[in-house]
């Protein structure tokens, strides 16, 4: 004995609704998986349900841009206005960039350059030959900052040297010392400074010497 029909409309009871929406959607996809093997169909499915969630089917081997892309030209009615045209060329135009880029770098490391042809390497050789120039300019310019600053400490060392040997007078004739003995703690640190103007600050250091006379037995 066969089921009678079921009037169509709305399920009132949430329950048998939900019960009866996974059900019908499971059956619904199924019947599309089988058309797509059978009759070799392209399928595009979309269900959507009262909460919200969707699920989809898509044929393997295209995608939803393609069978949307079929059924503008087969219905003549545009699904995409120019501003999301424009969005989809400037996208496209950006992967193809980007594709170009991943194998130039790979070109620049060394990588997949058999299928190069003789001027192609010429010119990444040119752009390698520029990038070590730059690459050179740029360490120069930290040498050059590196020898500003050691000129810059050496003058402030000189500095702090004078200050040290000044102190050390003013100190010392503090303790009782005679104007003689004064005098002369100010010319050697007048001595000191000018000694350390003249002189380069790598040869103020003196290395450690090895006991010549010691060397000599």
């Amino acid at each position: 004995m066969g089921r009678g029909k079921i009037e169509i409309k709305r399920i009132e009871n949430s329950s048998n609704r939900q019960v009866t929406y996974s059900k019908r959607r499971n059956g619904i996809i199924k019947k599309a998986k089988e058309i797509t093997v059978l009759c070799d169909a392209k399928v595009s499915l979309i269900i959507l349900g009262s909460s919200g969630k969707m699920y989809e089917f898509i044929s393997p081997g295209t995608t939803m841009i393609d069978i949307l892309d079929v059924y503008q030209k087969a219905t003549g009615k545009k699904l995409w206005d120019a501003k999301h045209e424009h969005l989809s060329n400037e996208i496209d135009r950006i992967k193809k960039e980007n594709d170009s880029m991943q194998i130039e770098l790979r070109h620049l490391n060394g990588e997949d350059i058999q299928s190069l042809s003789h001027k192609e390497l010429m010119l990444l050789e040119h752009s390698l030959e520029k990038g070590i120039a730059c690459i050179k300019d740029k360490q120069s310019e930290f040498v050059k900052m590196a020898r500003k600053r050691e000129e810059m400490l050496e003058d402030e060392n000189k500095q702090l040297l004078y200050e040290l040997h000044r102190r050390e007078a003013v100190a010392a004739a503090n303790c009782g010392g005679d104007v003689y003995h004064h005098q002369q703690q100010q010319q050697r640190v007048v001595s000191d400074y000018q000694t350390h103007q003249m002189m380069p600050f790598t040869f103020r250091v003196q290395p450690m010497q090895p006991n010549l006379h010691g060397s000599i037995n």
